[in-house]
């Protein structure tokens, strides 16, 4: 049983909030580039389990890896004609001990660059186990 007092006091660490910034900015750039490349396994080692969306108000926990289906990049570029995703905007909105909330826009694009859709999204990055990982995704 967690101590519900000790969820809402914050952690004391010293931080450097422009340090921190940066990492959780590079594990979601890696986690996009494996997106591009259609790498799950690399999108997952991007990832802290376990991992939260929210998609609208629905809850989705991932407990472990492997939660996407082999055939996901062909469906996607099958139903949408998705080629990459690009950021438009991602910042920094919350910085804490060990967490950084950010706030994320892209886009899934064709090869040609025209946009498919248009997102945006608070994401949720942790140190956790000696590595930045994403944990939870709001959509």
């Amino acid at each position: 049983m967690v101590d519900a007092n000790a969820l809402f006091i914050p952690q004391q660490d010293s931080i450097d909030e422009t340090a921190m910034t940066l990492a959780a900015l590079a594990c979601i750039d890696g986690f996009t580039a494996c997106f591009n490349a259609r790498d799950l396994d690399g999108m997952d080692a991007h990832l802290h389990f376990p991992h939260v969306i929210l998609s609208g108000e629905q809850l989705v926990i991932w407990e472990r890896p492997g939660q996407l289906p082999a055939s996901f990049f062909d469906d996607l570029t099958r139903d949408t004609g998705w080629h990459h995703t690009a950021y438009q905007e991602k910042h920094a909105v919350l910085v804490s001990p060990r967490k950084v909330h950010l706030r994320v826009v892209y886009s899934r694009n064709r090869a040609d660059g025209s946009v498919i859709t248009l997102h945006r999204n608070v994401w949720i990055v942790t140190w956790q186990d000696g590595r930045w990982g994403i944990k939870q995704r709001s959509y």
